[in-house]
């Protein structure tokens, strides 16, 4: 089909370079964590005077998790591998640590070794894509790489390698660019937790030479992307309002899914996705 994207059907990841490092990220995450909490936030008395440190102390932060003082040192130094899951969530209680960020926890904390894996397209995927003539869809994998894209959503979007790619060259495009960019980059996180392998630590640091990804990533903000509610400026189209929703491909596990833009029946936006 004219303007879909054809990537090669099968992508194998051989070697593990250019890793995010775990320890540091598990240590930079919980000093994140723990700085945005006050003493009263966990139950604990506020004390006059001067705090040496913005959020909580590393032992008032054991003592909430009733976890001793050198269990909690160790993990955030990065040394995570012996602590147990039961640990984890403790912590994590104590630092009102959300789902999705709970879940990261335990990602860097008990990282594997990543596994070679193969992403290989199936062509019914390419056909159900093709069946969305009137909402841009495209499948992506697990480190926003676009494996493709129907026509539609090269009309909106345009052709890009990654979903990150294609966030970060179109500031433009977006009503709300800050809030998308958040968004994203907070998802990153959650794949990162999530796999950590070669090709996404490839991504994120390439995608760190970009200004405003490094102040984000940097940021450390982590939430799985979910449906959400766009406004987009088109230079051809004109305003587009658009919920994205993002699909979960069954058996495909190096696959993280179909994304799919919908615009509300019988809108301006629907009749401007037409034209398109």
């Amino acid at each position: 089909m004219i303007g879909q994207i054809r990537l090669p059907r099968t992508h194998r990841v051989i070697t593990y370079v250019c890793r995010v490092d775990d320890r540091a990220e598990l240590s930079g995450f919980l000093k994140s964590r723990r700085a945005r909490l006050r003493p009263g936030d966990v139950g604990l008395r506020e004390h006059g005077g001067t705090r040496r440190v913005g959020g909580l102390r590393r032992e008032e932060l054991a003592a909430v998790a009733g976890v001793s003082i050198a269990h909690y040192t160790r993990l955030e130094q990065g040394r995570g591998e012996a602590v147990s899951p039961g640990i984890l969530d403790a912590v994590g209680r104590a630092l009102r640590l959300d789902a999705d960020e709970l879940a990261y926890l335990h990602g860097l904390a008990h990282r594997g070794k990543p596994c070679p894996h193969e992403t290989t397209l199936p062509e019914a995927w390419r056909t159900l894509l093709d069946s969305f003539v009137r909402s841009p869809a495209l499948v992506f994998g697990r480190h926003t790489q676009i494996l493709a894209a129907n026509r539609l959503a090269v009309a909106v979007f345009g052709q890009h390698r990654t979903l990150t790619h294609t966030l970060f060259a179109s500031r433009g495009l977006y009503r709300d660019w800050e809030a998308a960019a958040r968004g994203h980059v907070a998802h990153l996180r959650v794949l990162h937790g999530r796999y950590g392998d070669a090709d996404l630590a490839a991504h994120i640091a390439e995608m760190r030479g970009d200004t405003d990804f490094a102040r984000l990533w940097d940021e450390r903000p982590v939430a799985r992307l979910r449906e959400r509610a766009l406004v987009l400026d088109h230079p051809l189209a004109g305003e587009l309002r658009l919920v994205a929703s993002s699909v979960a491909l069954p058996e495909a596990p190096a696959c993280c899914g179909l994304e799919v833009f919908a615009a509300e029946a019988g809108s301006a936006s629907e009749e401007a996705l037409r034209r398109l």
